[in-house]
């Protein structure tokens, strides 16, 4: 298999965790390139341009981060990190996580084009909103001691979208203002997975 990513995009970090969490590192070759600049390797994967982009033995190629994860979740014997006796729950906070990634992702890029001024737009505002909402219910509902020697995709994608957001948005200090949240954050991303798959 081949998996298109960046180092920075908080989507393709996703996905490259779930490789790792299911030890399926071997069965994938990594290309690394830049979804702004065309690259032609890419658009011949995934005519959008965007990343990740996973391209299967059979030369099927899969985009968008969560579509990846449910897949290579499938192909290995690792315990499932979407467990159908949870699958309600599961599913639930990786919605929360993604969420989370689109707004403060949207959020970079739109400062990236526009300006931080963007951010006192109405959808710059009603994107800041949002990012309060999440975090704080992620806060209400995200504890460590909840946590099992296993990862679950909702738990991941709620992980790699905090860092983002510390890695990208600082000033939004959500660390700062939920303790328990950063205790769980905390606890998850010592594992060996998010090391290894650090923003840089």
């Amino acid at each position: 298999m081949q998996l298109f990513l960046n180092a920075t995009s908080p989507y393709a970090r996703l996905a490259r965790i779930i490789l790792l969490e299911k030890d399926l590192v071997d069965d994938v070759t990594l290309r690394w390139c830049d979804p702004w600049a065309d690259d032609q390797a890419l658009l011949e994967a995934n005519p959008a341009g965007r990343i990740p982009a996973l391209v299967t033995d059979e030369g099927t190629t899969l985009s968008e981060s969560m579509l990846i994860a449910v897949y290579l979740d499938s192909v290995s014997s690792h315990s499932p990190m979407i467990p159908q006796a949870r699958l309600a729950n599961v599913l639930h906070l990786a919605g929360l996580g993604q969420n989370l990634m689109d707004v403060a992702f949207t959020t970079v890029i739109a400062r990236k084009h526009y300006g931080a001024e963007i951010d006192h737009s109405e959808l710059g505002r009603r994107r800041q909103r949002a990012m309060q909402r999440i975090t704080e219910q992620l806060n209400s509902e995200l504890h460590e001691s909840q946590l099992a020697p296993s990862l679950t995709l909702g738990e991941i994608a709620c992980a790699v979208a905090l860092e983002y957001v510390s890695f990208r948005l600082p000033e939004v200090h959500w660390k700062e203002a939920y303790p328990q949240l950063k205790a769980w954050h905390a606890a998850v991303i010592a594992r060996d997975s998010f090391q290894q798959t650090a923003f840089v």
